[in-house]
């Protein structure tokens, strides 16, 4: 059954596919980096207004945050895997489902998050060694956040299931208009009424709440499999045990990245206040690269989702190859431009030259490596497009997150600098993407005998 496509979707198993990877990913990548500004300007107003210890604090929850949060959102690619590949197959019904069965996940997943973010994540807090001048305000600031957990979860998993079907658009004009939010309540809330870090969450977790109330009344409003009602919003067994089996690794495999970067975060919290800022405000940089990169990833797992469920092997071979190109040049690009540019992008974050110093040291190891990342990420997107979710997540657990905390517990014991911990990250992302391709040929010859009857454009 051929589904009759809206304006908004993008035809992705038929006709020129470079045209149709470049009009997908485009909207993602500036969706990405315009969150990220959103973001930045948490951390400029709270680092200029509030000052070096609340930026400190706000830092030190990043990866914390994505430790206790990446578990749920491997759920959404689960669910994006899922009615990427109906909607490749034509089965309407099975969309339906899933798209209701993510919609109440989300949710059920949120407020369980929520409650144990804002009880157990202070404790961790202490466990991580954050110093006793940053740990107050990180706990406000953690609790705060974790409030809006529900909504957050809500716009991550409505966003992938639009970008399932090829409708990377319409996220991007509503994450535009929560950010505006966001930046206007920082103003008030840190600026006008001297609330610091709690400002900057009250901000966050009210933009959050516009986004996601934005994309649910969104698909409230589509048409076909997609539509969401309320009378049909229900767990059906089935489709719930299957994105969890495909988000299930995808979760873990990022939770586990995000401990690894728990136990650097502890790392840099020994070299004090001064090396956390500029630390974060490094961090805060590379995020941009790092999320334009992920849309080339989101672009493989979407794009090869859909000609998997079509049956369209042929394709599936030229989306790894043209998004590997993509992101390659995306990264060494933008990776570059922010080590070059490095001072002056540090300097908006703080004025402080010795903040600005351990930032650009960090810069210098990941920014100039960091198409690395992104070769490996897209890899990942293929293998779990192609319905393989265990396979990359043993392999990333071993070759980036095992091999990053073997590296803390031995190269970083003998020469205990910054330096040293930084270069644990290329080293451990060209291990892991050597050993995806690797098992990206294996599938792919495993998968050509069984799709070698099915049509090919």
């Amino acid at each position: 059954m051929k589904m009759r496509r809206k304006s908004y979707e993008i035809d992705m198993c038929s006709g020129p596919l470079f045209s149709k990877i470049l009009l997908f990913s485009i909207p993602l990548m500036i969706s990405s980096i315009l969150q990220l500004l959103f973001n930045a300007a948490d951390m400029v107003v709270v680092g200029r207004f509030a000052g070096r210890t609340a930026l400190a604090a706000v830092g030190a929850n990043a990866s914390l945050i994505n430790l206790l949060t990446n578990l749920f959102i491997g759920f959404s690619v689960g669910a994006n895997v899922l009615v990427a590949r109906f909607y490749g197959a034509g089965k309407e019904k099975d969309i339906s489902e899933t798209v209701h069965s993510a919609m109440v996940l989300s949710v059920v997943c949120g407020l369980g998050l929520m409650i144990f973010g804002m009880l157990v994540a202070p404790q961790i807090l202490v466990m991580m060694g954050t110093p006793a001048d940053v740990l107050n305000q990180a706990v406000l600031y953690i609790r705060i956040y974790f409030a809006g957990m529900p909504v957050i979860l809500l716009y991550n998993f409505g966003s992938s299931i639009l970008r399932a079907v090829g409708d990377t658009q319409r996220p991007l004009y509503y994450l535009f208009a929560a950010g505006i939010i966001n930046i206007l309540l920082n103003l008030v809330f840190v600026i006008g009424f001297h609330l610091g870090v709690a400002g900057v969450a009250l901000a966050t977790v009210i933009s959050q709440i516009v986004s996601a109330g934005l994309i649910f009344r969104c698909m409230m409003g589509m048409e076909g499999g997609c539509r969401v009602e309320w009378k049909n919003l229900a767990l059906k067994k089935d489709k719930v045990i299957q994105i969890i089996r495909i988000g299930l690794p995808a979760g873990l495999q990022g939770t586990v990245f995000s401990l690894s970067n728990v136990l650097i975060q502890s790392s840099v919290n020994s070299f004090g206040s001064v090396a956390m800022a500029g630390n974060t405000a490094a961090s805060n940089i590379e995020g941009f690269i790092y999320m334009a990169m992920n849309a080339c990833h989101q672009t493989a797992l979407s794009f090869t989702s859909q000609n998997f469920g079509a049956g369209k092997w042929k394709r599936i071979g030229k989306v790894l190859i043209e998004c590997l190109g993509m992101v390659t040049c995306v990264g060494l690009s933008m990776g570059w431009t922010a080590y070059l540019l490095g001072p002056q992008l540090l300097g908006i974050y703080s004025s402080d030259p010795k903040v600005i110093e351990v930032g650009m040291l960090r810069l210098s190891v990941i920014c100039t490596t960091y198409c690395l990342c992104g070769i490996m990420d897209v890899l990942v997107g293929e293998l779990r497009g192609l319905g393989y979710a265990v396979m990359p997540m043993i392999v990333s657990l071993l070759g980036a997150c095992g091999f990053r905390i073997l590296w803390i517990f031995t190269v970083f014991q003998e020469q205990k600098s910054l330096l040293s911990l930084y270069l644990s990250y290329p080293v451990s992302w060209t291990l892991t993407a050597s050993v995806h391709l690797i098992c990206y040929f294996v599938i792919r010859k495993k998968l050509a005998s069984f799709l070698s009857g099915s049509k090919n454009k």
